[in-house]
C-alpha cells in the first residue's frame, strides 16, 4: 500500500480476505439441511461442523496475530488464504460428518492466519481520519458477509449442490491473491532476542482449545455429571461412563493453562524476550476495556444465526435460498452502516458510535424475539433483521478501532490477535450458550406439548428425539412419518405444528438470552471512554 492510491486499492483485496472466511463462518448455517439429509448428521455433528472452525479458529488467532509480526503480516495473509482455499476444496469433496469436520479444522487453521493479519495491515497503513474511514470500510465488510453468507449458500444448495457453498472460495481465494501480491506491500516490525515463543504458543492453544470445546460440548457430555446418553471418545481412548463428565476436567485445564500462560508471558517479558502476548496491553484503559465489552457483544452479536436459518426453513418452510434472502435484510443493514460509520468518523466519538451500533443490535433481537411466530412467517422479522445489521456495522468497527487506537506500532499484531481472540471466545461462547438453550428450550416445549395429544410415551420420546438431534430437520417430515405409523391425519398434522412451535419457543429463548448478552454488553460500553492508566503521556506516540 505504498501511493495513496494503492493503499486504497489494497484496503479492497484485505476486505475481501476477511470477507472470504466470514462468509465461510456463516454460508454453513444456512446449508446444514442439505447437509444432514446427504452425510446423515445428527445435532452433534452438525454443531461440530460449525463449532470445529471456531475452535480452531479462536485458538490460533493470538499465535498468527503474533508471528505476523514477525514473518510479515502481508505474508502470512497470503500463506493463510492459500491453506482457506485447499481445505475449502477438500470440504467439498467430504463424503462423511468426520471427514468435513476435519476439512473444517484445516480451515479453521487458515482462517485464524487471516484476521488478525487484514486487521494488522489496515492499523498499520491508515492514520488519522483515515484510519476510521478503512476501520469503518473493513468492520462493515464483517458486518455485511455475515448475511451475505447464508443468501450465497441457499443459492448454491438450491440451484447446485452444497458442496459449492466450499468451492467457491477457490477462484474467490485466487482473486484476493492476486490483489494482495500488486497492491499491498510487506508489513512488520523488527523484534527482540530470543527467537519465536513457542512455548507460550503451545500454552495459548491449550488453554483456547479446552475453553472453547468446553462450552461447545457441555451440553452433549455433560456440564458435571455423565451425560450416558454420549460417551466422549477420542481415538480409542473412551471416557468413563462413572464419574463426573469430562467438561469439568476440560474448563480445569483451561483454568491452569491460563494460570501457567501468564507466569510464562510475565517471565519472557523480564527477561527482555519476545512474548506471544505482551500483558502490559492491559494497562491501556481502551484496549482493557474495549476487550471487555467486545467479549460481552460478540456473545449476543452472532450466536442468533446459528438458529434463525434453521427456524426460518423448518418451520416457516422456506428453501435455502429464500432464508438466505431474508437474512440479506441483515446484509443491507451492514452495508448501510458502513457510510454511515464513514460520515460520523471524526465527528461523533468513536464509544458513542459504537453505543448506538449495540443499541440498534439490541432492539433488532429482541425485535426477533418479541415477533417471530410459525403464522407471521419471516416477513415480520425481516425490519428488524435490517436494524441488527446497521447495529453491527457500526459497532464492529468503530469498536475495534478504539480498542486498537492506542496500541504502539510495533505490538499491532499482538493486539490485532488478542483483540480478536477476545471476540471469538465470546462468539463462541455466544454460539455454545445460545444453541444449547435452542435445543434445550425446544425440547421442554415439545415435551410439553406432546402429553397433551395422548400419544403413547415412548412415541413421545422419538419424536422429540428426533426434532432435536436433527436440529429441526426433522419437523417437515413429522406428519407423513406418523401417518405411515397408523396415527390419524389430523392429529400427526397437529403434532408436527407443535414441533414448529417448539422450534419457535427454542428460537425465541435463544433470542432473548442473545439480547440480554447484547445489553450487558451495552452497559460495558460506557468504559469505553476511560483514558489510559498507565504512562499517560507515552501513549499518544503509540497512535501515530
Amino acid at each position: 500500500m505504498a501511493t495513496s492510491r494503492n493503499r486504497w486499492i489494497g484496503l479492497i483485496f484485505v476486505s475481501m480476505s476477511i470477507s472470504l472466511v466470514i462468509i465461510d463462518g456463516t454460508i454453513v448455517n444456512t446449508i446444514f439441511p442439505s447437509l444432514i439429509n446427504d452425510l446423515n448428521l445428527s445435532s452433534t455433528e452438525v454443531q461440530w461442523v460449525q463449532e470445529s472452525y471456531v475452535l480452531v479458529f479462536a485458538s490460533l488467532l493470538l499465535v498468527w496475530g503474533s508471528l505476523a509480526d514477525r514473518i510479515g503480516r502481508k505474508t502470512l495473509l497470503m500463506i493463510g488464504i492459500a491453506i482457506f482455499i485447499l481445505s475449502s476444496m477438500w470440504a467439498g469433496v467430504a463424503d462423511s460428518a468426520n471427514v468435513l469436520i476435519l476439512a473444517r479444522v484445516i480451515q479453521g487453521i487458515g482462517g485464524a492466519m487471516v484476521l488478525p493479519t487484514t486487521l494488522s495491515l489496515v492499523n498499520a497503513n491508515f492514520q488519522g481520519k483515515e484510519r476510521g474511514i478503512a476501520f469503518a470500510i473493513w468492520g462493515s465488510t464483517i458486518g455485511g458477509m455475515v448475511a451475505v453468507g447464508p443468501v450465497l449458500g441457499g443459492w448454491l444448495a438450491t440451484d447446485f449442490s452444497w458442496r459449492w457453498a466450499f468451492f467457491i472460495n477457490a477462484p474467490l481465494g485466487a482473486i484476493i491473491l492476486i490483489g494482495l501480491a500488486l497492491y499491498v506491500v510487506e508489513s512488520k516490525v523488527a523484534q527482540r532476542a530470543g527467537g519465536i515463543d513457542v512455548v507460550g504458543a503451545a500454552i495459548s492453544v491449550v488453554m483456547f482449545s479446552t475453553f472453547v470445546f468446553s462450552l461447545i460440548e457441555g451440553r452433549v457430555y455433560g456440564w458435571w455429571e455423565i451425560n450416558t446418553k454420549n460417551q466422549f471418545a477420542l481415538g480409542d481412548f473412551e471416557w468413563p461412563t462413572t464419574g463426573i463428565s469430562v467438561i469439568p476436567v476440560s474448563f480445569a485445564i483451561a483454568v491452569v493453562s491460563t494460570v501457567i500462560f501468564v507466569l510464562w508471558e510475565r517471565r519472557r517479558e523480564h527477561q527482555h524476550k519476545n512474548v506471544l502476548l505482551d500483558l502490559k496491553l492491559f494497562h491501556i484503559a481502551s484496549f482493557r476495556n474495549g476487550s471487555i465489552a467486545a467479549a460481552i457483544i460478540s456473545m449476543g452479536e452472532f450466536g442468533i444465526l446459528f438458529a434463525i436459518p434453521l427456524w426460518l426453513q423448518n418451520v416457516i418452510g422456506l428453501s435455502p435460498i429464500s432464508s438466505g434472502l431474508v437474512l440479506l435484510w441483515l446484509a443491507g443493514g451492514a452495508f448501510v452502516a458502513s457510510g454511515v460509520g464513514g460520515a460520523l468518523s471524526g465527528r461523533l466519538p468513536a464509544a458513542r458510535a459504537v453505543q448506538i451500533g449495540v443499541l440498534l443490535e439490541l432492539t433488532g433481537v429482541a425485535g426477533v424475539a418479541l415477533f417471530a411466530s410459525p403464522e407471521a412467517g419471516w416477513g415480520i422479522i425481516a425490519p428488524f433483521l435490517f436494524v441488527y445489521g446497521i447495529g453491527i456495522g457500526l459497532a464492529t468497527a468503530q469498536l475495534t478501532g478504539v480498542i486498537m487506537v492506542e496500541v504502539p506500532p510495533e505490538q499491532i499484531g499482538q493486539g490485532s490477535g488478542s483483540q480478536s481472540t477476545v471476540r471469538q471466545i465470546g462468539s463462541a461462547l455466544g454460539i455454545a450458550v445460545l444453541g444449547t438453550l435452542l435445543f434445550t428450550g425446544t425440547q421442554a416445549s415439545l415435551e410439553a406439548k406432546l402429553v397433551e395429544t395422548g400419544i403413547p410415551a415412548d412415541q413421545q420420546t422419538l419424536i422429540v428425539d428426533a426434532v432435536v438431534d436433527s436440529a429441526g430437520s426433522a419437523i417437515p417430515g413429522i406428519s407423513d412419518a406418523l401417518v405411515a405409523n397408523r396415527v390419524p391425519q389430523d392429529i400427526a398434522d397437529s403434532i408436527q405444528a407443535d414441533a414448529g412451535d417448539a422450534f419457535t419457543d427454542g428460537a425465541k429463548l435463544a433470542a432473548w438470552s442473545a439480547a440480554a448478552f447484547l445489553l450487558l454488553g451495552f452497559a460495558s460500553t460506557f468504559n469505553l471512554g476511560a483514558r489510559t492508566e498507565s504512562k499517560p503521556k507515552a501513549k499518544p506516540k503509540a497512535s501515530k
